[in-house]
């Protein structure tokens, strides 16, 4: 190897090759959320994603920035049949009517949510006193689901939320930075768990 070739970050398995999935894994995976907007985001994204790749989902992001009115949710909340038909027909998304209707009255509990707590900010990082939660697994094992996305899972159900079972939050709590799961030995890892981005 020439001392001019590049070498490859060690990075989480699951990130693998291709330019994406690297990008999305060292620049927004397990970095702590704190945008609203952003945060609905990817509670639309992960509920999207069941039963599909994550990789599937990051190749329509854009594409479900442009149908969802990049994600303003007091647009989404008003949206009519007509714009439901509209979406069914994109093919930048994915074209399930029920996580269609998901993250339309998703938008709707957002905003009850929002108008109650002050902010999905606010409601979501109280569950860990505002200070990520930082997981050393040595096996390389991560759990589907914890008691934490248990009980948020429970609770965004209640609220009226669709596709936030206890896996896709944890997937959620993973992705927004609720908790650090970065593998020890991922070069992501140790300046998360310092709290540095």
């Amino acid at each position: 190897m020439s001392a001019s070739t590049p070498v490859e970050p060690k990075r989480c398995a699951w990130a693998g090759s291709t330019p994406l999935m690297c990008e999305y894994h060292d620049h927004e995976w397990g970095v702590p959320q704190h945008d609203d907007r952003v945060l609905f985001e990817f509670l639309i994204l992960e509920g999207a994603q069941a039963g599909l790749s994550w990789r599937t989902i990051l190749q329509r992001r854009e594409g479900y920035r442009r149908a969802f009115h990049a994600f303003d949710a007091k647009k989404i909340a008003r949206y009519t049949d007509a714009d439901r038909v509209r979406l069914m027909a994109d093919a930048g998304i994915i074209r399930n009517r029920l996580k269609i209707e998901a993250a339309i009255g998703n938008a709707k509990a957002y905003l009850a949510l929002c108008k109650a707590h002050g902010s999905l900010d606010a409601w979501l990082w109280q569950h860990v006193d505002g200070t990520p939660l930082v997981n050393r697994r040595k096996d390389g094992t991560v759990p589907a689901r914890t008691e934490l996305s248990d009980r948020i899972s429970k609770e965004l159900l209640g609220l009226g939320f669709k596709f936030v079972g206890s896996t896709i939050i944890y997937a959620y709590l993973q992705a927004v930075g609720v908790v650090n799961d970065h593998a020890p030995d991922c070069f992501r890892y140790q300046p998360l768990s310092r709290g540095r981005a």
